[in-house]
């Protein structure tokens, strides 16, 4: 065996595998990010309650993907899309299986955390933490064994089902569906169960604002959300040695750039026009409504195409907020499940326009279109079936609601006996 050849191929694989674990390093620093996102966004006296839940989503996320998640999204074979957990299979990889199941962790952690701030402020936590176990070890993992564990929805047979009917597959590079609609659903359908904070409606039923505690710690959680997308998207190339993978990594990190600053400036400009102030909150989720919105297509559109793709986010989140709050009157106090499950689904559908080689726009017939549109439709309804299944049922079971006082008093004294600012 040439000596030389091998040298040179295990420190690629070396050099890689560094990567993948810098980048899910990054991706876990997004776990601080949405803390004080929701933290920021809503009131001080349920401070403590936000931080608490975003530290069990990841402690006990993790614990149970490892025993029971990973294994049921990366199963090799499976049967009616259910796969087989006893037998884990890397596609065509030689990464370690450790640093995979670490990077994994970390997306699983992701998807559940967007929840918490939907929901916040009303919530009991012992109920949260029965919706953590069933994200992490049903409602994500087997969407993502659809997909990224190469199931029915990946799945390149030419007899397979996505060939058959749409002659491609469903592409989401990153988790615009896969991580950020699953847990933007989720969160939509859990705050319209729980019902809305006291006093969010008054009597005629018009929305009333209930502004967050501190913006000063929202906008510093979107700075560190944004520069964990370094490591969500460039991070799912898996590989940085060789030319190929260089050159993916930089196109990735430049559209995930573009979309966050169109998102996040266009945002400015169509609030300042329509409430007539520049408003920091709905830039904020801008910025957080362009990543979500690249994150399905970042490795196969055009810099232009990642711009327009965080703009056009950008602009619909802020209708969509106006439309769940005012409209449907569900209570979202972070905007999750417009940033995440609309701004998710439609950036998906959108890279079936944009991508360079399959798109409608560039004149490659409507074939992937209908596959993105499809393919995100059903990991959607499955999210929000799944997720009015849990939390109706853990509402008729145990109450999902805290009785009025606390809610009025706050989550903090009455849910851990300890406040976050003390005088």
């Amino acid at each position: 065996m040439d000596t030389t050849y091998t040298t040179i191929a295990d420190l690629a694989l070396s050099l890689d595998t560094v990567w993948m674990l810098l980048a899910a390093m990054l991706v876990f620093f997004m776990q601080p990010g949405f803390a004080l996102v929701e933290a920021g966004f809503t009131r001080s006296k349920n401070s403590a309650n936000i931080l608490m839940k975003n530290l069990v989503d990841f402690s006990l996320g993790s614990l149970l993907y490892w025993f029971v998640g990973f294994g049921i999204m990366f199963g090799a074979g499976s049967f009616l899309g259910m796969p087989n957990f006893f037998h884990i299979n890397i596609i065509d990889s030689e990464l370690p299986i450790e640093g995979f199941l670490i990077f994994q962790t970390v997306f699983c952690a992701t998807a559940a955390t967007i929840v918490s701030g939907a929901m916040a402020e009303r919530t009991k936590f012992s109920m949260y933490l029965a919706y953590t176990v069933l994200i992490s070890v049903l409602i994500y993992p087997i969407s993502g064994h659809w997909t990224w564990g190469s199931g029915w929805l990946m799945n390149e047979e030419a007899d397979g089902f996505m060939m058959s009917t749409f002659g491609t597959v469903f592409h989401d590079f990153a988790g615009s569906t896969i991580v950020h609609s699953v847990g933007g659903w989720v969160a939509l359908v859990g705050a319209a169960i729980i019902g809305p904070r006291i006093g969010k409606y008054g009597k005629d039923g018009k929305s009333r604002a209930i502004p967050g505690h501190n913006l000063v710690i929202a906008a510093l959680g979107v700075f560190i959300l944004w520069m964990g997308w370094f490591g969500f998207n460039p991070g799912s190339q898996l590989a940085a040695s060789g030319e190929e993978n260089r050159v993916a990594i930089s196109h990735v990190f430049l559209t995930t750039n573009l979309a966050a600053c169109a998102g996040g400036f266009v945002a400015l400009v169509v609030s300042w026009l329509k409430y007539k102030k520049p408003s920091l909150s709905l830039t904020l989720n801008g910025v957080l409504a362009g990543l979500v919105g690249i994150t399905a297509g970042c490795d196969m559109v055009a810099p232009a195409g990642a711009a327009i793709i965080g703009a056009i986010c950008g602009v619909v989140m802020i209708y969509s907020v106006e439309f769940i709050d005012r409209i449907l009157k569900i209570d979202d106090p972070v905007g999750a499940s417009s940033v995440h499950g609309v701004c998710g689904l439609l950036g998906t559908i959108m890279t079936g326009l944009f991508a360079i080689e399959e798109g409608l726009f560039y004149g490659h017939g409507a074939g992937f279109l209908g596959a993105q549109t499809f393919g995100t439709l059903v990991v959607g309804c499955w999210a929000a079936a799944m997720g009015f299944v849990a939390f109706k049922g853990l509402d008729l079971v145990h109450g999902l609601r805290v009785p009025a006082r606390i809610e009025e008093e706050g989550l903090d004294i009455y849910e851990h006996g300890e406040t976050t600012y003390n005088n």
